[in-house]
């Protein structure tokens, strides 16, 4: 926003935190110690890289279901880069079989599309505190 970039989790539950760095999914335990112990301040971007990069192998490798390669998405000022793949897995998997579900294997049930009507009534720029 206006005042600067902010980072926020919005948990499962409703609660909101904010910290100058985040972690969410199967594998945010590992992630977030990775995170807490090698966080500084203002890090150049290669070093952030490698430290997100770090973060995401320790949650990959701690945790069956968050898959292999690690993917980034580096937003600054000049625009959006997604990095895919940033680092490829060592731990390569070949599958048996192909899995191939044919249209319709799951139904739709019901299906209902409402239209909405929606109008600014009002607009205001609040400063949120932030750490």
């Amino acid at each position: 926003d206006c005042t600067g970039n902010h980072l926020y989790k919005v948990g499962p539950w409703g609660s909101v935190d904010t910290m100058p760095y985040m972690a969410m999914g199967s594998g945010d335990l590992p992630a977030m110690g990775i995170l807490e112990d090698r966080f500084k301040p203002n890090m150049e971007m290669e070093e952030a890289k490698e430290l997100v990069r770090a973060a995401i192998q320790s949650g990959i490798m701690n945790d069956l279901g968050s898959g292999h390669n690690i993917d980034l998405c580096v937003i600054t000022h000049e625009g959006v880069d997604y990095i895919r793949p940033f680092q490829e897995s060592q731990y390569k998997d070949n599958r048996k079989t192909k899995y191939k579900y044919r249209p319709g294997t799951t139904p739709v049930l019901t299906q209902k599309v409402v239209p909405l009507k929606l109008e600014v009534v009002q607009e205001r720029v609040q400063r949120m505190d932030t750490p």
